[in-house]
Parts: structure tokens; sequence; C-alpha cells
């Protein structure tokens, strides 16, 4: 052997040993600085796609050409979250000549605000800058909350791979911008967590906050009106004398449940209602965001319209009902299966939810995030890790596509742009 090819192999004999040290003592780490480590890298690598992007942005309509990094996260939905913080709420809609409601800040939840606005009013830092500061803990926190849910279903080393596919998901760079989605994943996975440990009543305020933090609330009470009713036949069978059946809850518990989908049921109400009460208009909220859309709110129509648009007159109608099915589908496979009746559920009643009210657009990439725990199913697909390094490269180069497609501003020929 040459001496080249005999430092070659001490090289790579070396970076062996310096990797599986390296690893060994990251094990040895506890599982929340696994998890951070985990979440701070997947961070970094997002915002050089962000600085890499800014270079390339042209003129816009919020600064000039190649921004720093703070400006360019704080473009798009960010300017209206500091607009709620200035402003707050108006009285009175905004319309056109025609009488049409204009975009306005209620469609943006009250809650992610008002922690940045505090913030502000603490420290005297500036929106932005609280805005960010907010959103960034918020994601942080939240992959430490999806952790002890995921380790409420599998071995500790799977749960951090999902951790892993949730921190690197090609939209997760959203978990570092000024948007409410870090804040409202924390807060559903505190939720989902505590509903996967029976602790209904625990949950209380922790469903109420995330009805004011996005609009999650109605499927989430959708999904514990569902998981009442599957207790309680569960419960009622027992009665019966049937074969006892693992999912049977006491009286009390059946009760605790009831109260927390009734409270959850009101508090996803209770956005529209204060923009009700606060501008006289019972379609206050519905006509604000359906501005963004150009229509009414006319339910699974957008589907068949995005369908048609997409696919064509005939298949364009056949595809909304073959993704329900493949979704459907998906929902049984065995690695999804074990995630349990209470995340399934969860991730069926938002798909259907935005079957049902979603207007299919770009922004849609971006509110599949709350399906975060299908990021375990997918870890639980397979332990081979060529297998997992593989889909957490691949969700980085989608980031990159995510990032330069759609974050980065470029005018459209018909003006705007396509919103994130």
């Amino acid at each position: 052997m040459s001496t080249v090819d005999s430092r070659r192999t001490d090289l790579g004999a070396t970076l062996q040993s310096t990797v599986a040290r390296t690893g060994e003592a990251l094990r040895r780490w506890p599982w929340w600085a696994q998890v951070s480590g985990i979440y701070v890298a997947a961070r970094l690598v997002s915002a050089f796609i962000f600085m890499a992007a800014a270079l390339h942005q042209g003129p816009n309509p919020w600064f000039p050409a190649k921004p720093d990094y703070w400006n360019f996260i704080n473009i798009w939905d960010a300017r209206w979250y500091g607009e709620v913080i200035a402003n707050g709420y108006p009285s009175v809609l905004p319309t056109d000549a025609l009488g049409n409601v204009q975009e306005n800040a209620w469609a943006f939840y009250p809650l992610y605000p008002a922690l940045a606005g505090g913030l502000t009013g603490l420290t005297g830092i500036h929106p932005a800058a609280s805005l960010t500061i907010v959103a960034m803990l918020a994601g942080w926190a939240a992959a430490l909350a999806v952790y002890p849910l995921f380790r409420r279903k599998a071995a500790h080393g799977t749960s951090l791979w999902g951790v892993a596919f949730f921190a690197t998901f090609p939209v997760s760079a959203v978990l570092q911008v000024p948007y409410a989605e870090p804040l409202s994943l924390l807060l559903l996975a505190l939720a989902l967590l505590l509903v996967v440990r029976r602790r209904y009543l625990w949950a209380l305020p922790v469903t109420v906050l995330l009805c004011l933090s996005r609009p999650v609330g109605v499927p989430f009470a959708a999904m514990l009106g569902i998981l009442f009713l599957v207790r309680l036949l569960a419960r009622l069978r027992e009665g019966r004398g049937t074969e006892p059946d693992s999912g049977t809850s006491p009286p009390g518990e059946l009760l605790r449940l009831a109260a927390l989908t009734a409270v959850t049921g009101l508090a996803a109400l209770a956005w529209p209602a204060a923009a009700w009460a606060a501008t006289g208009d019972i379609r206050a909220y519905t006509k604000t965001e359906t501005v963004w859309r150009g229509h009414d709110l006319v339910p699974f129509k957008p589907w068949f319209d995005t369908g048609v648009d997409l696919f064509g007159p005939v298949l364009g109608v056949v595809a909304p009902f073959v993704f329900v099915a493949l979704f459907g589908a998906m929902l049984y496979l065995p690695p999804v299966v074990r995630l349990g009746v209470e995340l399934r559920l969860w991730c069926a009643c938002y798909m259907g939810y935005l079957v049902v009210f979603l207007h299919p657009q770009t922004s849609t990439f971006r509110m599949l995030l709350p399906l975060f725990p299908l990021a375990l199913g997918a870890a639980l697909l397979s332990r081979s890790k060529a297998y997992r390094g593989t889909v957490v490269t691949m969700f980085l180069l989608l980031q990159i596509v995510w990032i330069v497609w759609l974050w980065a501003w470029a005018q459209l020929p018909g003006g705007g742009d396509y919103p994130p």
C-alpha cells in the first residue's frame, strides 16, 4: 500500500471514530438537549437558505433589493401582525367604491400579536423584533412539546427522527419567521399531548388559547366530539356485558371530555364573534377571510374549481375525491395506525376542515403543518438510517424550493405574487 493510500485510510478511520464518539456523546445528552440540538440545527440551515435567497431578492413592496436576513423574514403576513400591534383591529370594515370588503386585520388571530405587543410594551423594542422573538421561541418550544407527544407512541430514537422530520419539513422555515404558526403548533402539540394523556381539564386553557392563535378550533372541537362518541360507545358496549374495550372510559372521564369538547367548540367561535361585536357585521370575519380568495365562501367548491384548472373538466371533478380517498387510505397504513386514535382523528378532522373550507393555493403547503403527527408515522415507516436521512435531505432541498419560489417576492405578469 502506498503512503498516500495509507494516509487516506488513516484519515477515514479517524473521521469514522470521531463521528462515532460524537454520536455517543450526543446520545448521553438529556432528551430536551437532543431535541433542541436537532431543532436549532434545522433552523440554522433554514436561515442560510433565507440569507442566500435574500441576495437574489429584487425590488419588492417592502424594502430595497438584497435585504438583510431580519428584513427578509419580516414580510408578507408579518406586516399584518405589526399593523395589529400598532393600530389594533378596525371597528369599521374597509371597503372599496362598490362596497366590497378589503383586506384588513380581522383575518389575523389575536394571541400572537398580543404576546408580541406585550413584549414591546415591556422592553420598548420594535414590534418586528418582538414578533420575531416570540415566533422563534414558540417554534423551539413546539419542538420540545412534539417530542413527548411522539414518545407516547414510539421509542426515543424514532421520536427524535419524528422531531427531525417536523423540524426540516419543506415549509418548516415558517417556524422562524414572524407568523402565528409556531405559537399555534406549540399549543396544538400541548393540547394533543394532554388529550392523549386524558388530562382533559388541564387541556381546557390550552385549547382556548389554541382557538385564539389560528383558525384550528373547529377541527379540534370536531376531533374531541368524535373521540367522545368513540369512548361513549365503548362504555355502552361494556355496560351490555360485551368484551371490555381498552378505550373504555369511566363516567367521570367522559364528563371531562364532554366539557372540553363544549368549551373548545365555543372558543372556536370566539374570534368570529369578536369581529361581529366590534364591527356590527355578523359576517365580518368570513368576509375578511374570503377577500384573499376573491369570492364568497362556498364549502367544497374551491377544490373542484382548482381541480378543473389543473386537470381539466373531467379529471378535475374526480381529483378531489381521489385525494380524499388516498388520504383516508393513508390513515390505515400500519405506521399511521400506531399513532393512536387521537392523533389519527386529529389528522382526519383537520384535513376534512381544509377540504370543506380551504381555497387551495400556494399557502396550502404552509397550512399542512398542523398534520405534523404524520411525521412520526413517516419515521415509523422504516428504521433504515438511509431512508430517514434521505427524507431529511429531501425536505431540506424542498425548503430551498419553498423559500425561493414562494417567500422571495417576484411580481407576476398580472401583478402581485404567489403567497407563501
